[in-house]
């Protein structure tokens, strides 16, 4: 995959499957050493505050489980955009 294709915003793949990128998606272009875009680390910087608020709010381990579960599904499924909303500026 070209640099290029991995700097935009969009998945732009015709196979049918997602065509946005979601916080692990921008994840694994950081681990990967590509360069990310002011908007994507701070979507990656607004899920992980997110991810650790919403998980401390749990009052039991299986209210926790499954929030974690829920949270792991945000982060594979969901556009990063979708972090840059002002509900998860926390």
């Amino acid at each position: 995959m070209s640099k290029n294709r991995l700097n935009s915003n969009i998945n732009t793949d015709k196979s049918g499957f997602k065509d946005f990128f979601s916080i692990n998606d921008l994840r694994e272009k950081d681990y990967k050493n590509v360069d990310l875009l002011p908007n994507e680390r701070l979507a990656i910087k607004n899920y992980d505050r997110y991810r650790i608020v919403e998980l401390n709010k749990q009052t039991s381990e299986g209210r926790f489980h499954n929030k974690y579960m829920q949270l792991q599904v945000m982060a594979n499924l969901s556009p990063f955009e979708e972090f840059l909303k002002e509900d998860y500026f926390l």
